[in-house]
């Protein structure tokens, strides 16, 4: 059998697998192989689903949302029961992000524990919001290797196995999620972790409890959860379910960076006490706060799959000419989310032309410019995986220009875009532009327009397939299409009454081993680090995403700084 068709096949079960709702079945937990392109043989891949009803008083919900779902990772030659691996790494994921996110952070650190005779394992969660998600188009176009199959099953009605697309659920139709905030949240994790691991000495001698971006947060609320609503028994404590902690470019700490956490009004000062939650509670059922993290273009349930679609098309046919802004249809969301992506200056956005349709890019071009820190404009989504070649470059100035980043007064703006220069393609219906990987970086990227180069070998750390194979491959994907609100608000809020009623052991914080691992041009760059405790690592050159998807190998020659001192930790 060709390596193509034995892919082909492989990748055909893994859609039989995962279509399949677990919500039918008569078990309560069910595990699933996943077989994917990644040249890391040597780390098996399966999906998890345990069965954890949400209480009823959550309202009327899809019946996949009753249950919970996660990547296991683990070496080929390591023990079969979780419970037997030297340690086990549970991640909580970040802002708009899935558990197929950690697939090469988790590869790379378990192969490095390996080599020094440990076996890990390593659970990427997915949030319970992430069941609302439909990957019947990727994982079908993925077995098919045509992502024009993914792009009619959502875009033009056509059928899958007896399915077709139900469209992306409205706000009305999510009204549960006013209920899925903080407390549901760090109780998934744990009644997840009991399920999976019985055995309280194991889950305390042996678990590391960690996440990226966010999950740093959601970590530090576990560690101070107590879960039997009794602070005088610290059996259950979150604190007492962890051996150590894990932080992925993020902090072990309660606070969203940037922000002061909003407080109650004290008693008897104002009327109407504790305004602040009580409005968001009244908003959140009412609706007119949208239930789900949501924006007219870029950042939506759409645009996120639109992502998986395109790291397809990368992954089946790098090299390519893309097809995909022509072939998928026009519509408001899509053809604003390109003209925020891919206009130059101001006077192209405003005038419209030349679109993105006006270039011929390859598909591995059109996934980096989507991601690659030298021309995503959000720093939160950037990462470093190689640069355009093939065809003339300008400096993109919109929406912000690269110069004044570097204003005095202005530097916070590099933590909302980043701080590198962007770049973009500047020859419509021209030449075929390519994309160089990481590790081409052999003095041949353009330069700007102050004589320095895009960016230099140093600078980039992703290989563009393995994001490609990390955004398309997996069952539980990297992108998060319905980022439940309620979360983001009850950080903000954590310090009401009526939802720090539980997280009452902050000493749960530094309870255990801590380990920070930040990317040294990511949205923390420059930070504080006095409030940062246990082992600090910095990754020089990379972005926030890059913490999860560096190549195994880096330009330097040598391996991957975080997944090394993840394994390290671990250990």
């Amino acid at each position: 059998m060709s390596p193509s068709r034995f892919r082909t096949f492989l990748l055909a079960s893994a859609v039989v697998l995962t279509c399949a709702s677990p919500a039918g079945a008569e078990e309560s937990r069910t595990e699933a192989p996943v077989v994917t392109s990644s040249p890391v043989t040597s780390v098996a891949e399966s999906v998890v689903r345990v069965k954890v009803p949400l209480p009823a008083s959550a309202g009327a919900r899809p019946a996949a949302c009753d249950w919970l779902s996660y990547l296991r990772f683990r070496h080929v030659d390591g023990p079969a029961k979780s419970a037997d691996a030297d340690r086990i790494l549970i991640a909580q994921p970040g802002v708009l992000e899935g558990a197929g996110a950690f697939d090469s952070v988790a590869r790379n650190t378990i192969t490095q524990a390996a080599a020094q005779g440990r076996h890990l394992e390593f659970w990427a969660l997915d949030r319970r919001s992430n069941c609302l998600e439909d990957q019947t188009g990727v994982l079908a176009g993925l077995a098919a290797e045509d992502s024009h199959v993914a792009v009619d099953y959502y875009y033009r009605g056509k059928e899958i196995d007896g399915r077709t697309f139900a469209g992306y659920p409205t706000n009305d139709q999510v009204a549960w999620l006013q209920n899925v905030g903080l407390e549901q949240t760090v109780r998934d994790q744990y009644d997840l972790m009991v399920k999976e691991l019985s055995d309280a000495a194991v889950r305390k001698q042996k678990v590391l409890c960690g996440g990226h971006s966010l999950g740093g947060i959601i970590t530090a609320f576990f560690a101070q959860w107590d879960f039997d609503h009794d602070p005088a028994t610290k059996a259950d404590a979150g604190f007492n379910q962890c051996a150590g902690y894990f932080a992925l470019d993020t902090r072990i700490g309660t606070r969203l960076p940037g922000t002061a956490q909003a407080q109650a009004v004290p008693t008897g000062t104002t009327p109407g006490v504790d305004l602040g939650p009580e409005f968001v509670k009244l908003g959140l059922n009412l609706g007119f706060i949208p239930r789900t993290l949501s924006a007219p273009a870029v950042i939506n349930s759409e645009t996120m799959n639109l992502l998986a679609i395109a790291g397809l098309s990368a992954d089946l046919d790098p090299g390519g000419q893309s097809d995909l802004a022509t072939y998928i249809p026009a519509g408001p969301n899509t053809d604003d989310t390109y003209r925020l992506l891919f206009s130059k200056d101001y006077a192209t956005f405003f005038k419209g032309s030349p679109t993105v349709q006006d270039f011929r890019i390859t598909n591995a071009g059109v996934l980096g410019g989507l991601l690659d820190d030298n021309s995503q404009p959000l720093a939160f989504m950037q990462a470093s995986v190689g640069f355009f070649s093939g065809g003339k470059l300008a400096d993109k100035s919109f929406p912000v220009p690269a110069d004044l980043v570097k204003t005095p007064g202005l530097e916070g703006l590099a933590k909302l875009v980043g701080p590198e220069k962007k770049a973009i393609p500047d020859e419509p219906n021209g030449p075929l532009y390519t994309w160089l990987d990481y590790d081409q970086m052999d003095g041949t990227v353009a330069t700007s327009a102050d004589g320095a180069p895009f960016t230099t070998p140093a600078k980039e750390v992703t290989a563009i397939d393995e994001l490609a194979r990390s955004l398309a491959e997996h069952p539980l994907d990297f992108t998060e299409h319905f980022f439940p609100t309620k979360l983001v608000t009850d950080i903000a809020l954590a310090s009401s009454p009526q939802i720090a009623g539980d997280a009452v052991h902050p000493e749960g914080i530094e309870a255990n081993p801590t380990i920070t691992l930040l990317a040294g041009d990511g949205i923390l760059a420059g930070s504080p680090t006095d409030g940062i405790f246990g082992t600090l690592v910095v990754a020089p050159g990379y972005q926030h995403i890059d913490v999860l998807t560096a190549a195994a190998t880096q330009n330097d020659g040598r391996p991957e700084p975080i997944s090394t001192a993840l394994a390290d930790f671990a250990g």
